[in-house]
């Protein structure tokens, strides 16, 4: 597998990829984190502003994963419907789950602003309903959020949306969203692994664990090197592989794709999306979109549960791009790249700690919502290992997760024909 970053356009245009060093003899931290993405990173970060001492392990580049090729799009919420967990959590915890999803995104702005991260960062976001009925469901979304005093939302109906949200003409209607954004993730991950760096973090490149032995002081063996903790963070998300089984098979790695046009003329942008804001509609393999820095159209989705990418992401992606905007068609396409998300069966995250091996945590699975949720967890993570307690920490634990049937050759075929169902459902209506 290329241990390089894929050949997208975060890649392209990265502000500085200069590498880490690779492990190459023992040494001994606090904390262990393996993972360098924006769960481990930000795990980093908080621990060692709890003044712990911590290394990182990255078996790649420091976002070279979901972190540092997704679509960017910062979103309210942590899960698909946090009030179907009420009898976990209770209605304070459900409240509590609502209160995350608002700030987490808060935490990345904020972590943002105060350490002057370069990372386009961009307010405002529209969730697009395909039917009358999910704008009818926006209409009730939107008096709960009012109600709960969130006031950084509006509805557009369908009349309205072409000329202020975007020029297409297969929506019902949108709810806009002025309090999520969008922004570079490759940038955001790099600069946050810069901060990591400068408060003392250790970070290894290029040094993927081989072995974990369990103990009072875990210790984890790369090629070059052995790191020994008195606690471990799992933060491999849908690369966590089998390094740890009882956890691999509650994530499904899927796949998804995202393509960049070459940059449009300024008065194409402003006509395409006039309010410069992130886009996702509600379709089952759903369309996300917005425009970058340099005004290209970035568009992805068409999320895949097979295992199997295909051959080529820019013929799969562009008639998706062009449903939404056939205005394009003459439009060329200049990078094209996909990447793995972790998928929970309750499409919510997983966070806590090994029953059997107490000093292990781990957050992963965050089936959509990873930019603003990784923060989250990252920080509870830290709450619960430096304080040895933690609200968040309890009511994300107090979730149960089942594991993905069939083992790790079925999981994805299984999922991907239960998927298959659930689109030809929509098809139909």
């Amino acid at each position: 597998m290329n241990n390089q970053h894929a050949h997208s356009y975060y890649a392209a245009t990265a502000n500085s990829m200069a590498p880490y060093p690779t492990l190459e003899e023992d040494l001994v931290a606090d904390v262990c984190v393996i993972g360098g993405g924006f769960t481990g990173v930000n795990a980093a970060i908080e621990l060692a502003q709890r003044g712990l001492s911590v290394i990182v392990l990255e078996a790649r580049r420091i976002g070279w994963g979901a972190s540092g090729r997704n679509g960017g799009q910062l979103i309210r919420g942590v899960g698909h419907d946090v009030s179907g967990f009420a009898r976990h959590v209770g209605e304070e915890g459900v409240r509590y789950l609502e209160r995350a999803g608002i700030e987490s995104v808060e935490l990345v702005g904020n972590r943002i602003r105060e350490h002057k991260i370069d990372c386009d960062l961009r307010w405002g976001f529209c969730e697009l309903a395909n039917t009358k009925a999910q704008f009818a469901a926006f209409k009730a979304e939107q008096r709960s959020l009012a109600e709960s005093g969130y006031a950084q939302t509006r509805l557009v109906g369908p009349e309205q949306l072409r000329q202020q949200v975007v020029d297409s003409g297969v929506y019902a209607g949108g709810l806009v969203d002025m309090g999520s954004g969008h922004l570079h993730p490759l940038n955001l991950v790099l600069g946050e692994a810069r901060l990591a760096h400068s408060l003392g973090v250790r970070i290894f490149e290029q040094s993927p664990v081989l072995e974990l032995i369990h103990g009072s002081t875990v210790q984890v063996r790369c090629a070059g090197g052995t790191v020994r903790a008195g606690t471990l963070v799992l933060a491999c998300n849908a690369h966590l592989e089998e390094l740890e089984p009882k956890l691999s098979g509650k994530v499904l790695p899927a796949g998804s794709y995202i393509i960049a046009t070459e940059p449009l003329a300024p008065e194409v942008a402003a006509r395409l999306i006039p309010q410069n804001l992130a886009l996702c509609d509600q379709k089952v393999g759903l369309d996300y979109y917005r425009l970058s820095a340099d005004k290209r159209l970035l568009f992805g989705g068409a999320c895949h549960y097979s295992g199997r990418d295909p051959a080529d992401i820019g013929a799969y992606m562009r008639p998706h791009m062009l449903k939404v905007f056939p205005q394009l068609a003459d439009v060329r396409i200049d990078y094209q790249w996909g990447g793995k998300i972790g998928i929970t069966a309750n499409r919510f995250p997983q966070v806590g700690r090994l029953s059997q091996h107490p000093n292990v945590f781990y957050a992963q699975g965050y089936s959509g919502h990873g930019l603003n949720v990784t923060h989250w967890c990252a920080r509870l993570l830290a709450e619960a290992i430096h304080a040895g307690h933690s609200q968040g920490f309890d009511v994300f634990s107090a979730v149960p997760h089942m594991t993905f049937p069939g083992g790790p050759m079925l999981r994805s075929p299984l999922l991907a024909l239960g998927m298959f169902w659930y689109r030809l459902r929509e098809l139909l209506g």
